[in-house]
């Protein structure tokens, strides 16, 4: 079966006046339909760089990105990416931002409002559908980003950090929120992150990169209990052995980087 996103030996390097930097190389990944993977590591080592190349924000120095067999030449409307920052229009409400996608396709009026309603809904912003973004909370704010992420149906979800700026009971809250949607609908979602217990809960695979040039180090399959939005299963003795592997995966990078960024 095709992957539906599929890296083959992909690098990317940026140049800055005479010197290089190598963000990651030689990165060969599979990620098959309906996939929920998540990839970490240390500063640096190309995370985001790779997500928007999967998103054609990028081109790759070297190597090739498909998605679905096909070469990736650019942004398109098969990836929805949602950002860190929320990137909402602050002069659009809540249910505008939500539709702004489908307003720039063309769709018809009643058709932009029906699927709104439905996002709204299935978000739980039905209420605050007439707020503006300046208006409503950190959390009610990425609820809109990722609904106006999935308003035109993309089979792929690209997501950049994307509970960062939240505090730690509203990030719990969108992680449990994410799950659901992935339940709902088992979009293929590459999700970027520096949190080793939000890649393990959301994840049914998390990719563990190198230190900078990024390499994928290791691969590790997760198996939590179901339901995954159960917060007990944040205890759960597979959590713990997940969360103790990758954090040993990860150090082990970072103390790497360290010693090479404090050499003379």
């Amino acid at each position: 079966m095709t992957p539906k996103i599929e890296l083959r030996e992909v690098s990317h390097t940026y140049t800055r006046g005479a010197s290089t930097v190598a963000a990651f190389e030689r990165l060969s990944i599979s990620i098959g339909a309906g996939e929920f993977v998540s990839i970490v590591g240390p500063s640096g080592c190309g995370k985001t760089t790779l997500l928007f190349s999967v998103a054609g924000f990028l081109r790759p120095t070297h190597g090739s990105v498909l998605v679905d067999g096909k070469p990736v030449a650019g942004p398109g409307p098969d990836r929805g990416v949602v950002f860190q920052s929320f990137a909402l229009f602050n002069w659009l409400s809540i249910r505008h931002n939500i539709e702004f996608g489908l307003r720039m396709a063309g769709v018809e009026a009643a058709r932009r409002r029906a699927r709104s309603d439905q996002l709204l809904s299935m978000v739980g912003l039905a209420r605050f559908a007439d707020r503006y973004p300046y208006e409503v909370s950190g959390g009610m704010k990425q609820r809109t980003a990722i609904s106006r992420a999935l308003a035109t149906d993309p089979d792929i979800l690209l997501m950049d950090e994307p509970f960062a700026a939240l505090d730690a009971q509203s990030r719990e809250m969108m992680q449990e929120e994410l799950v659901r949607i992935w339940d709902a609908t088992r979009k293929t979602i590459m999700f970027v992150t520096h949190s080793i217990d939000e890649a393990i809960y959301l994840s049914s695979r998390v990719i563990v990169f190198t230190a900078r040039p990024g390499r994928v180090k290791h691969t590790l399959e997760i198996r939590l209990p179901e339901p995954r939005y159960d917060p007990h299963v944040r205890t759960s003795l597979e959590f713990m052995a997940a969360k103790e592997s990758i954090l040993d995966l990860v150090r082990e990078e970072t103390v790497k980087q360290f010693k090479e960024e404090s050499s003379p």
